[in-house]
């Protein structure tokens, strides 16, 4: 037995091949293979030292790359490979296919499937060997195995010289599970946000506002929970007016976090503060020294909050956090980012259905209060008339009277409590109501005199959303009829009534009613009884310029009744003030 090291040639042409035989002799024993079948047996008979492959092999790359074992080019590339006879039986293998395969024993002579059991085809096709043997090109497959483990399989035919038909197959095999869970986990997220919207307008319709943001909530949780794997988690929403971050949902946040104040803040105001200011995504990999982190959950070491966007306009943050150190990378920033999107748009839709509720309720309202505010003010007016004349002759059908005065006020405060129970609570959406930034207004009682009754019925329109008691008379006389009776925290008065000017209107309120704020308006800019000038020399601080601009009437609307407001005094005793009317008021009460 010879004792020299044994080498194996393997060339398609003979020439060079035996050229270098003959050239290798007295150094080493050459062995020489004509075809890649007889190379593939000899090599599993082993011995071999070392392997030539003579150029001409190169571009047949799918014989020639099958042949280098352990240490070769093949054996470090992080994609298995191997090559399988036609009854798929593995005839050589590199190391990572051996790694995936996940056996330390090399699988040569088993079966594909017996080395990778599929737990199911991810593609129509099962199996790429067939479709790449019947069409004589690379065919490819995605297959699971186990519960989270997937491969794809790149199967290409291999024929000798001078033959049609393939005689192996060379296999390339590529774990894609961290892929395929990903895109997995992106579909998932999409159904998530598809699910999150899934309810018909007609079915939350059918919800309160309460009601619709609690099968959010749960949404939410089981989403976050069951998708993202995130145990902790805090959504807050963000006060376009205040600024603060108000709780909507928390699961395993301390107390102290989760009934902590928030505004939307660079500073001061934790990282959901920051992300809220900001609109960026915060990743916080070291709570203890990050300047801006405030616990939040018990024992976090890392957190991650994203903005909750619609369009260009912050609704609120998303946070979650763990105990882990690390828990979240790059790649969790993106999927909360995403899942982040579709819970504004979830929120935006409640805020919709909200906003159109407010709607209706308050055209249902303003309707309603249109069809009975003209009636309810002629009872008024014929009511302090009579109460006037019966003074001091009948008690008892003046006290019958305050009855009925009382009674037709409460049909409009009945109306606008009916309308507010209708509508969402305030605060109760992402979006305030418009009352309640005009809260200053709400309760105050407001006279309109003015003989045109689309004038007084705007005024109305625009103070009654916001809380105001508004009541109008058509000329100065009812004006003083109802100011002798009842008590107004602010008058509006045009200049030009049909039975007096806005001067003499202004001065006779004035004397029955010396606290109440009188207001006059005009229409044309033209005063000819000087009655603006007149009463501003009487201490009367605005004038309204019809038509009316509504953030002008409201703030006139505004300082005069708060003005009133603070300077009030109990005028019960000396004007006859009844327990029929709340305010201070003239004789009768109401």
């Amino acid at each position: 037995m010879s004792s020299l090291p044994k080498i194996l040639i393997y060339s398609r042409e003979n020439d060079p091949a035996q050229t270098l035989v003959e050239g290798l002799v007295g150094r080493f024993e050459s062995v020489r293979a004509d075809s890649m079948e007889q190379a593939l047996e000899l090599l599993r008979q082993g011995g071999f030292s070392g392997l030539c492959l003579f150029e001409d092999s190169i571009p047949h790359l799918c014989e020639a790359s099958l042949l280098p074992r352990s240490g070769g080019i093949l054996s470090q590339l992080d994609d298995g490979v191997a090559v399988l006879d036609l009854s798929l039986r593995v005839v050589w293998c590199n190391r990572r296919f051996e790694e995936l395969a996940g056996t330390a024993v090399c699988p040569a002579g088993r079966g594909f499937f017996d080395v990778f059991p599929p737990n199911g085809p991810l593609d129509p096709d099962p199996s790429p060997f067939h479709t790449s043997a019947a069409s004589g090109i690379c065919a490819q497959s995605r297959m699971k195995l186990g519960e989270k483990t997937y491969l794809q399989v790149h199967a290409t035919p291999v024929t000798s010289a001078g033959q049609t038909e393939p005689t192996y197959f060379a296999v390339l095999v590529r774990d894609i599970t961290r892929e395929t869970l990903l895109q997995e986990k992106l579909n998932a997220i999409f159904e998530a946000g598809l699910e999150l919207g899934d309810m018909s307008t007609e079915d939350l319709r059918e919800l309160s506002f309460e009601e619709r943001i609690e099968v959010l909530k749960a949404q939410i949780v089981d989403f976050t929970q069951r998708l993202l794997q995130y145990e902790t988690v805090e959504i807050r929403l963000l006060d376009p007016v205040s600024r603060e971050l108000t709780p909507l949902l928390n699961v395993g946040m301390l107390p102290e976090a989760a009934n902590r104040v928030l505004k939307a803040l660079p500073q001061d105001n934790g990282v959901t503060g920051f992300v809220a200011y900001s609109g960026q995504s915060y990743l916080c990999t070291d709570p203890k020294n990050d300047p801006l982190y405030l616990k939040g959950a018990a024992g976090a070491c890392s957190s991650l909050t994203v903005p909750l966007k619609w369009h260009d306009r912050i609704l609120g943050t998303f946070n979650v956090e763990s105990t882990r150190a690390g828990a979240f990378s790059s790649q969790d920033l993106q999927f909360l980012e995403l899942f982040g999107r579709e819970v504004a748009v979830a929120l935006n839709k409640l805020n919709l259905l909200a906003a159109e509720k407010i709607s209706t309720a308050t055209e249902s309202t303003e309707r309603m209060l249109c069809e009975v505010a003209q009636p309810v003010d002629d009872v008024l007016n014929d009511a302090a008339w009579i109460i006037e004349k019966y003074i001091g002759h009948d008690p008892s059908v003046v006290q019958r009277l305050q009855a009925i005065l009382k009674a037709a006020r409460s049909i409009k405060q009945s109306i606008l409590r009916t309308g507010e129970e209708l509508a969402p609570r305030e605060g109760s959406a992402a979006l305030p109501s418009a009352s309640a930034q005009r809260h200053r207004l709400r309760g105050k009682r407001i006279l309109v005199v003015d003989n045109e009754d689309e004038i007084r019925q705007k005024a109305r329109a625009l103070l009654v959303p916001h809380g105001c008691e508004v009541e109008s008379a058509h000329n100065g006389e009812e004006a003083l009829r109802k100011v002798r009776n009842f008590q107004y925290d602010a008058v509006l008065a045009d200049i030009r009534l049909p039975d007096m000017n806005g001067y003499d209107c202004f001065r006779l309120i004035k004397e029955t009613q010396p606290t109440a704020t009188v207001v006059l308006m005009t229409g044309f800019g033209y005063d000819a009884g000087h009655s603006i000038v007149k009463a501003r020399q009487q201490g009367m601080k605005s004038v309204l310029y019809k038509p009316f601009r509504e953030e002008m009437l409201l703030d006139e609307v505004e300082k005069a009744a708060t003005h009133y407001g603070a300077v009030i005094v109990n005028q019960g005793e000396a004007a006859g003030t009844t327990a029929a009317d709340p305010k201070p008021a003239g004789p009768a009460g109401s």
